[in-house]
């Protein structure tokens, strides 16, 4: 997974809804806003095929949302939380909170 991840500049409102309005992938978000740099990639996404995880992971950093850090034989995936909120104020909290009313009715 070495490919470039968008600048802050290249992120684009579409490619971001786009990739959050997955529910696998909004759940990564969730994890990743409760548990930030402990999980390695397999752990985000564990009741799916290598291929599907792998399919939500390059969404998620193909379009801006989180990027991935090598850390010895593991990919660290983090939120770009400080990109986000400065490209597009107040989506994420927004999404965030709308996800979190969302589970606690279910």
């Amino acid at each position: 997974m070495d490919a470039v991840e968008p600048t802050r500049e290249q992120l684009r409102l579409s490619a971001v809804l786009e990739a959050l309005a997955s529910p696998q992938r909004l759940e990564v978000v969730v994890r990743l806003t409760q548990e930030p740099a402990v999980l390695a990639c397999g752990e985000l996404i564990p009741d799916v095929s290598k291929s599907t995880r792998s399919h939500h992971l390059r969404m998620l950093r193909d379009s801006g949302v989180m990027r991935l850090t090598r850390d010895g034989r593991y990919l660290r995936p983090s939120l770009r939380r400080d990109d986000l909120d400065a490209r597009f104020p107040g989506l994420l909290d927004a999404i965030l909170g709308s996800a979190e009313r969302q589970a606690a009715t279910a």
